[in-house]
């Protein structure tokens, strides 16, 4: 069974350079889906905000980390044999019921008692990514759960919105995001796999709550910006309602700098179908030191949905510098 924590210790050098990948929720989910194709050198680090659902019933309740979002990471990572595709099942199940298990995902209550167990949240997924034969790792991005605070604009007043489900929700537009704590302790693995990546990718996801979170971490977004690690951008297929309506392209990267002015990034990768204005989306790209890769990585049927396959081609011509 493949190991969670993909290391060359010791071993043969890995498939594909030393990938991270930020995020949270269902982008997450499809950049891992196709960058575990790419490379045996994988590494998620995942948003630890969430306050809604199943995930936010156990962190209230026990105190932990909300599941959630890792549990989706550790999912994305299973393999297409049987046991890959067994395990990622039993993992997503939900139980429904008229009682107090109602909604629980199944990987959600298997993460807490690991960590119960174990007390410790990294080993803990470790475990769990052993158990699926997770093709990568799966590490928060800090060591407590965070709340998101959103400063949002309806009919030009500012409020502030706390939570990430109320920040996903609001019927403002969400102008700038913060975290309490404001200063909350890193994990030191995520800050390790970080500084020793080869590439590090941003994206696709909901952008005030899954993406830009990273970058509100001190330790973190110091490793971001220090890392000698190539940078890419995956960017979005469609606005998120609540969070980027009528987004343009090139309004998520002026967001991007806007929260992190000093950050570069090398590639932004857009799908060819969402581009309406090509040399207003290469500028912004350009102010963030970067350059624009156009590319068909959506989803055949027309769902604002990345492909795994198209979207896996396209990142391993960039990694090999073919585009």
């Amino acid at each position: 069974m493949p190991s969670a924590a993909l290391s060359p210790e010791g071993g043969t050098r890995p498939r594909g350079p030393r990938v991270v990948a930020l995020g949270g929720g269902h982008g997450l989910y499809a950049s891992l889906s196709a960058l575990r194709s790419v490379t045996d050198a994988l590494t998620a680090v995942v948003t630890v905000a969430d306050d809604g659902g199943s995930s936010g019933r156990l962190r209230r309740e026990l105190g932990v980390l909300p599941p959630g979002d890792l549990r989706m990471a550790l999912a994305a990572l299973c393999g297409d044999d049987e046991w890959g595709i067994t395990w990622s099942e039993v993992v997503q199940h939900r139980f429904r019921s008229e009682g107090e298990l109602h909604g629980h995902a199944v990987g959600n209550l298997l993460i807490v008692a690991l960590w119960e167990l174990l007390g410790d949240p990294v080993a803990g997924l470790d475990w769990v990514g052993r158990l699926l034969g997770a093709q990568g790792r799966v590490l928060p991005m800090a060591s407590v759960p965070l709340d998101i605070v959103a400063e949002v604009e309806l009919d030009g007043v500012i409020s502030t919105v706390r939570g990430q489900v109320a920040c996903a929700l609001t019927p403002g537009r969400v102008q700038a995001v913060s975290l309490i704590p404001e200063d909350p302790p890193a994990r030191p693995e995520a800050i390790e796999a970080v500084l020793e990546a080869d590439w590090v990718v941003f994206g696709p996801g909901s952008w005030f709550t899954s993406v830009l979170p990273h970058l509100k971490v001190p330790e973190l977004a110091r490793a971001l910006h220090e890392t000698r690690a190539r940078r890419l951008v995956t960017l979005n297929l469609a606005p998120q309602a609540g969070e980027t309506d009528d987004f343009s392209p090139q309004q998520h990267l002026e967001v991007l700098r806007q929260h992190a002015p000093d950050l570069t990034v090398d590639v932004i990768l857009a799908d060819t179908g969402v581009v309406d204005d090509l040399d207003a989306l290469e500028k912004a790209a350009a102010a963030l030191g970067g350059r624009t890769v156009l590319a068909d990585v959506a989803a055949a049927d027309g769902s604002p949905r990345h492909d795994p396959r198209r979207l896996a081609s396209v990142l391993d011509e960039i990694f090999l510098q073919k585009r």
